[in-house]
């Protein structure tokens, strides 16, 4: 199944929800990091959280980045997504791997240890909106509940979740995002919260054949729910190779006169998707020149 989320609302506009299936989004991040499984499961995470927060976007251009600065083995996160359904990420150390939780559970917590959540939105004004957090859990959809509550004072409740198989790939992904405007009646968020106490994971809805309307049906049934958008997403970098020469052109002329020198051709790599851009130094002669004439 193609992956996708779908934009809705319920209770006559006083919540709006998102909710997503995401497996092929983080089985190409897992590939393209080789990503151990515990770290699949962070980075998909907060891949899937990302997409979400980054279709709340209304601007063609705007950005929002999330990124977890933490003390644990993994060091932390970093995932952008832009207004189009597409994101990227990367963890700091891809390849750790820690025991599982008493109940056989990837332990992700472990792997982030302490740390911060920050949320950066891009929306092309001079200065981005950041908002960041202490990290309560460091299971990725707690956090980013408490960053909805404290940051943006709207009250939501965040699931997601990642199925790691047998041989390391990405067997389910997938999340929602529920969010209650202002008016919402004491009854109504009663009901709710009541429901997400029932309901089983993202994962295993998913593993049950549930799709993301009927994910949202589990939770806002009864409520009037109304499905207005849905949209393919993605795992999708916006590197080049005009954009890495422009990155070596910023290191300075001294620097690119000495890999030249060295004679060697030079591979450099895109931290986000880990696609690797190769100059020989016929190429960085040229970015050379390039500079020097700019000047």
């Amino acid at each position: 199944m193609k992956d996708y989320m779908i934009r809705a609302t319920a209770a006559d506009d006083l919540v709006r929800a998102f909710a997503a299936t995401t497996r092929q989004m983080v089985e190409d991040a897992r590939q393209a990091h080789d990503t151990t499984p515990v770290c699949t499961a962070a980075l998909g995470r907060l891949l899937t959280g990302g997409v979400m927060l980054g279709s709340m976007l209304k601007e063609d251009k705007a950005l929002v980045t999330l990124q977890i600065h933490s003390d644990g083995p993994a060091g932390g996160i970093t995932v952008t997504a832009d207004s189009h359904y597409h994101a990227k990420g990367y963890v700091n150390n891809p390849h750790v791997q820690i025991p599982l939780k008493a109940n056989g559970k990837l332990d992700v917590s472990g792997a982030l240890g302490r740390g911060t959540l920050t949320v950066i939105r891009d929306i092309g004004l001079k200065e981005p909106y950041i908002g960041t957090i202490e990290m309560p859990s460091g299971e990725i959809a707690e956090d980013l509940t408490c960053y909805f509550a404290e940051s943006e004072q709207i009250p939501s409740s965040v699931g997601l979740g990642v199925m790691v198989d047998r041989d390391w790939s990405v067997k389910q992904a997938g999340g929602f995002i529920l969010q209650l405007m202002p008016g919402a009646p004491d009854e109504m968020i009663d009901e709710l919260e009541k429901r997400l106490g029932s309901v089983s994971s993202v994962t295993n809805m998913l593993e049950e054949g549930k799709l993301p309307e009927d994910i949202l049906e589990e939770l806002l049934g009864g409520f009037g729910l109304q499905v207005m958008e849905r949209h393919d997403v993605s795992f999708a970098c916006s590197c080049s190779e005009k954009r890495i020469e422009k990155a070596l052109i910023s290191i300075g002329p001294k620097d690119l006169q000495e890999m030249i020198d060295e004679g060697k051709p030079i591979e450099v790599g895109c931290q986000f998707c880990g696609k690797q851009y190769r100059f020989d130094t016929q190429a960085l002669k040229r970015i050379l020149n390039g500079r020097r004439q700019e000047r």
